[in-house]
């Protein structure tokens, strides 16, 4: 959980842009380039998932998360611009005009990241199950999301579950094609970028930008205009954490350099390598900036610690970890 809130910190300053605008502006990214770091809706809906599911673990419904959205956002008078994303947009306009799942999920960005980037708390609560952590996911996305933009979800999920009981990042990698179908989008993006990201740093002139162009041009479209697509942040952040071979820094700063939705795919390459190696692998220079969130995108989370749901989603899974070892262990 610090670690997909860290990813999301870093790469907020770099959403929709292109590699070369970033170097234009900072060269490479190393850090945080802003003196506030904060997080994006990226960590603030990750917060409301993972209180969601704490509150109803394995026996969660699509009720449950529709009248929770409901009750912490739909209901709620936000503005016309709050709520984040697109797909989270949209399923706020349709819950709002009394449509309910899965009907609240036919919106034009239902294939988007928007739930991908939300899901890394099942897979913490369903460390070492997979396919718990991957159905888990789908019933939350099932009120905003469809087809790859569910798979997107599974896929993290999954392989979130997978790395938290792991030290390798291919298992990581299986996890998340188990439970998507193999024809899809999102398995295909995946599987290239996963490829190039193997391939490339083998090259004897490689390079970190080198890595970087290799594991980018295998998922983008070249010209397509949204940057949240499901297919393509899956494949860029399960990339950027296969070329790192699941080390935390290296791992989140490719993600970062690569541009597109930034604070999506660091966020998620950041939740699979926190659950990799743990909390002790993130800089502390890095976790210690992680702070309560603003409710910027969604003040009913204001206050809350990424740190906090950890203790939550473990003590709601009855694991053997204590509570003050579940933020270190759930990152």
């Amino acid at each position: 959980m610090v670690g997909l809130a860290v990813g999301d910190a870093l790469g907020a300053p770099a959403e929709n842009m292109k590699p070369s605008q970033i170097r234009e502006r900072w060269g490479r990214i190393e850090g945080f380039v802003s003196d506030d770091p904060a997080g994006t809706d990226d960590t603030e809906y990750a917060i409301f998932s993972g209180l969601l599911l704490a509150e109803h673990g394995s026996a969660l419904t699509v009720e449950h998360v529709e009248a929770a959205w409901h009750r912490w956002i739909a209901d709620l008078d936000e503005g016309s611009f709050r709520g984040a994303g697109f797909s989270e947009r949209g399923t706020l306009e349709n819950l709002r005009r009394g449509l309910a799942a899965p009907i609240s999920a036919q919106h034009r960005h239902a294939w988007s990241d928007g739930l991908a980037m939300r899901a890394a708390p099942f897979g913490v609560f369903a460390a070492g199950r997979p396919a718990e952590a991957a159905r888990l996911v789908a019933i939350d996305g099932t009120v905003s999301h469809e087809g790859e933009g569910i798979y997107g979800g599974r896929a993290v999920a999954a392989g979130v579950a997978a790395a938290m009981v792991s030290d390798s990042p291919g298992a990581a990698v299986q996890a998340a094609l188990s439970v998507i179908p193999e024809n899809s989008w999102t398995s295909r993006s995946l599987q290239r970028a996963v490829s190039a990201a193997r391939r490339a740093p083998l090259r004897p002139d490689a390079t970190r930008l080198s890595v970087e162009r290799a594991v980018r041009s295998s998922v983008v479209i070249g010209g397509y205009p949204w940057t949240d697509l499901a297919p393509e942040a899956i494949g860029l952040a399960f990339g950027a954490f296969t070329a790192a071979r699941g080390d935390f820094t290296h791992a989140v700063l490719t993600a970062v350099n690569m541009g597109r939705d930034a604070d999506t795919t660091a966020a998620v390459a950041g939740a699979l390598a926190g659950a990799l190696r743990g909390q002790a692998a993130i800089p502390e220079r890095w976790s210690s900036a992680i702070r309560p969130v603003r409710g910027s995108c969604l003040p009913a989370m204001a206050g809350r610690h990424v740190r906090e749901i950890a203790d939550r989603l473990v003590g709601a899974a009855g694991g053997h970890l204590a509570p003050s070892d579940a933020a270190r262990d759930a990152s």
